[in-house]
């Protein structure tokens, strides 16, 4: 079964944790609903195109270094930069 990945959005969003410091170790529990037209050959395989996201949520940000997220902020970043 092939898939193509799919962005979620232009912006990457980047964590930082105010407690300890860590930006570079989070656990993200996160929703995302994607569209995206199913086409299976004849012999079976499928191939996932035309992926669009159609809704994304993050429930929780949680430091691997310090264990909660008491203190992680987001840090909105543009992709092309």
């Amino acid at each position: 079964m092939a898939t193509e990945p799919y962005t979620v959005n232009a912006m990457t969003t980047r964590y930082r944790c105010t407690a300890c410091g860590n930006l570079t170790r989070f656990d993200v529990v996160e929703t995302t609903s994607v569209r995206s037209f199913h086409h299976y050959t004849v012999g079976g395989d499928l191939n996932v195109e035309e992926p669009k996201v159609i809704a994304h949520n993050v429930e929780s940000v949680t430091c691997r270094w310090c264990g909660h997220g008491r203190g992680v902020e987001s840090i909105v970043e543009s992709s092309d930069a």
